[in-house]
């Protein structure tokens, strides 16, 4: 009875295990101690088997039905992923649709810092509309491309000769549109985020310094230029329309050179360049093309008008090769470049994939290369070997249409 006794508190009372002793675990008196095992010791029975235990969650099967069947329907995995992306907006549907072994969309960084922080929301995070689509995209290329570049068109075909200048500006367009997807390539694969950023990680410091003086020459020289133009065009258009704006107190400004040129910078340029974000550009831009377009047809139509002792003479050199073959190059490069400006546009779409910034890419330059022809056959056929460096300059300054197309 006694040894019953001590065999029952030894089983009650925790105490501290003996050295080769087992612990169990039990529901009912917590934490028993056996004692270790021994040969004299009766054999233990085997236990029953524990049930295996499972977790079940509540599974709606109507919803499981429709997502297997959605899945098993999804038969074109890059459409499925075009719809799906929660970027994707109906104005770019009107524009381009996906296309064969195009990528799916990536999110991307390639911005400058103030376009980053131009398209911040209130709460920091990125707003998607202040992004553009490719409408606008295309817009903002087109413009980098066609710009005051157009009008020396006809002057480089007299440099370079009629021949040679067609296949100078059809080398030139496509080498152009390979250079700037190009640019894009090598700044994902770079991990860059910028036109600097990607020069610096593939040529280092001295590329960044070489890049970066090249880019402030370029805008410089491009600006000075614009400033010609204006300063050669506004002043007689003004002197046109109002022939007795000279001898007014203060108008008389608008028919000075020096003056005009302050104030289109000051009024009309400045305010725009303090846009952050490129995107914002795009209504200007389109503005721009337009203003574009009508100096096209201002040329193309009024060259039939003009008088006889205002047009040149086409000799042989001017009509397959002439000696101004590098300073054609030189003039039709400057019209199409646009690279400083390529990774901002691909970083502006709302969707910025190589496939879609390839499509904003070629009909950009294709527009723009029609463009340029066009101004190029109709200014060098009409003028010859009269052609100036502004195409607009070898009109009279009393034609109307003339003077509309230099505002």
């Amino acid at each position: 009875m006694k040894s019953s006794q001590q065999n029952e508190d030894h089983f009650l009372v925790s105490s501290p295990s003996p050295p080769g002793s087992r612990r169990l675990s039990t529901d009912l008196v917590g934490e028993v101690t056996l004692p270790p095992p021994s040969t004299s010791s009766p054999p233990m029975e085997p236990s029953a088997p524990q049930p295996k235990r499972f977790v079940r969650f509540d599974v709606d099967d109507e919803l499981v039905d429709s997502t297997a069947a959605s899945l098993a329907n999804r038969d074109n995995d890059e459409r499925w992923t075009y719809d799906e992306d929660f970027l994707n907006s109906s104005d770019d549907d009107d524009f381009a649709h996906a296309v064969e072994g195009g990528t799916a969309p990536l999110l991307t960084n390639i911005a400058a810092p103030s376009v980053v922080v131009a398209g911040l929301d209130i709460d920091g995070f990125e707003d998607p509309a202040s992004r553009s689509g490719m409408k606008m995209a295309f817009m903002n290329m087109a413009n980098s491309i066609i710009g005051a570049g157009i009008i020396g068109q006809p002057y480089a075909f007299k440099q370079a000769g009629l021949a040679t200048g067609v296949i100078l500006l059809v080398v030139l367009t496509f080498l152009v549109d390979w250079t700037i997807n190009l640019i894009v390539i090598n700044s994902k694969l770079s991990g860059a985020n910028s036109f600097q950023s990607t020069v610096s990680a593939c040529f280092g410091k001295w590329g960044l310094i070489s890049i970066s003086l090249a880019q402030w020459a370029f805008a410089f020289g491009g600006m000075i230029a614009f400033c010609i133009i204006i300063g050669d065009t506004i002043p007689h258009v003004m002197a046109a329309i109002f022939p007795g704006l000279k001898d007014m107190s203060v108008l008389w400004l608008l028919t000075n050179r020096r003056a005009v040129i302050v104030l289109c910078v000051v009024g009309i340029s400045y305010p725009l360049s303090l846009y952050r974000d490129i995107a914002k550009l795009a209504k200007a831009s389109a503005l721009a093309l337009v203003s574009m377009l009508v100096i096209v047809v201002t040329v193309v139509t009024q060259g039939f008008f003009v008088a006889k002792e205002l047009r040149g003479t086409l000799s042989g050199p001017l009509l397959t090769l002439n000696s101004g073959v590098f300073q054609a190059i030189g003039v039709i490069s400057f019209a199409f470049v646009c690279h400083h400006n390529s990774l901002l546009i691909y970083g502006s779409l709302r969707k910025p994939t190589l496939d879609r910034f390839a499509r904003v890419t070629h009909y950009s330059t294709g527009i723009s290369m029609v463009a340029c022809m066009g101004m190029a056959f109709a200014g060098f056929l009409t003028f010859g070997d009269k052609t100036m460096g502004n195409v607009l300059n070898n009109f009279p300054n009393s034609n109307l249409m003339v003077n509309i197309a230099r505002l």
